[in-house]
């Protein structure tokens, strides 16, 4: 295990998996520029006064055409650090656009608005605040993901949330993907870099701080998971190796080969194949049904001559180009 995956996962065990996405990933996310004019825009794991979602949201909200942002959060922070944890009061802000004229969004143009309970995601406020929004934005708690992401589900919510590709293997989140209910979308199987609490202690090569004291942390194979409608969806992924049987193993228990790297899937194989995660990424989902995950027979671990690959996610081509 590499240093940057050992600091997630010691995170995750501890609970300090409140981390901060960048502005400059935000930006780059292709969903941003062409799906949000005239929405609501959530951000509902932030908060409001550091929050990058929120700084794009509103710094770009004429270019973006959005109806308004609202972010929300439990503490009550400095502007200028991250967590202090030091308020008992939920707030929240929203913003609908420039009123005094000039080009920047100012604080005076902010609603900001204190709720009654703690904050928690789960409480009837902030039910009621997902309820108004067209459009969910975060980057959730490691811990909390798969929790945070079936409330959106729950109440029919389009989302574009940052993370880790192992998030692929809860069973709720296999099934969206293989109903194409939703999808990975930009940056995925990628190295991120998110800020993270200055409480928390971030030892490893993989994590600096900055001249202000800011902690950062970069995390491996990181996706965006969005219902949203994105270009890479009508892209065909191009294959062009022909299958050749001694190139692809067998898996001892389940009639499928193994294609261990994407760009090698081969072009006329009509059978199951099993494929690398960072697959989901790539794959337009039309020439290709998704079959099960990673299990062979009896539900049992896929193995190849005794031995388990990396995970895997087994699939058909549906249209084989044979030649």
């Amino acid at each position: 295990m590499d240093s940057r995956r050992a600091n997630l996962h010691a995170a995750k065990r501890a609970k300090q998996d409140e981390f901060y996405a960048r502005l400059a990933d935000i930006e780059r996310a292709d969903i941003i520029k062409k799906r949000f004019r005239g929405k609501v825009v959530y951000c509902n794991c932030d908060d409001p006064r550091v929050s990058n979602f929120f700084h794009c949201f509103s710094h770009r909200f004429e270019a973006l055409g959005l109806k308004k942002p609202i972010a929300a959060c439990c503490k009550s922070r400095n502007p200028n650090l991250f967590s202090r944890n030091d308020s008992e009061r939920d707030i929240r802000l929203e913003y609908e656009g420039e009123k005094d004229g000039d080009t920047a969004p100012d604080p005076k143009e902010t609603g900001i608005f204190p709720l009654q309970g703690d904050g928690d995601f789960r409480s009837a406020e902030r039910i009621e605040l997902l309820r108004q929004a067209d459009i969910v934005c975060a980057n959730p708690p490691f811990s909390l993901f798969r929790e945070r992401l079936a409330q959106r589900v729950e109440y029919g919510k389009k989302f574009l949330v940052t993370g880790h590709m192992n998030a692929i293997a809860y069973k709720e989140i296999f099934s969206l993907i293989k109903e194409n209910r939703m999808r990975l979308g930009y940056a995925g199987n990628t190295a991120m870099e998110f800020g993270a609490p200055a409480r928390y202690p971030l030892p490893g090569a993989q994590t600096r701080i900055d001249a202000d004291g800011r902690k950062y942390v970069k995390a491996p194979d990181i996706s965006w998971f969005a219902n949203l409608g994105i270009r890479k969806r009508r892209e065909e992924l191009i294959l062009w190796k022909p299958y050749i049987p001694e190139a692809y193993p067998k898996y001892d228990d389940y009639d499928a080969i193994d294609a261990n790297k994407t760009k090698e899937t081969p072009k006329d194989y009509a059978g199951i194949m099993g494929v690398l995660i960072s697959f989901l990424d790539k794959r337009n989902p039309d020439p290709f049904e998704i079959i099960q995950l990673r299990k062979g027979a009896e539900e049992k671990d896929l193995r190849i001559h005794g031995k388990r690959p990396c995970f895997r996610i087994l699939i058909r081509n549906k249209r084989p180009v044979v030649t």
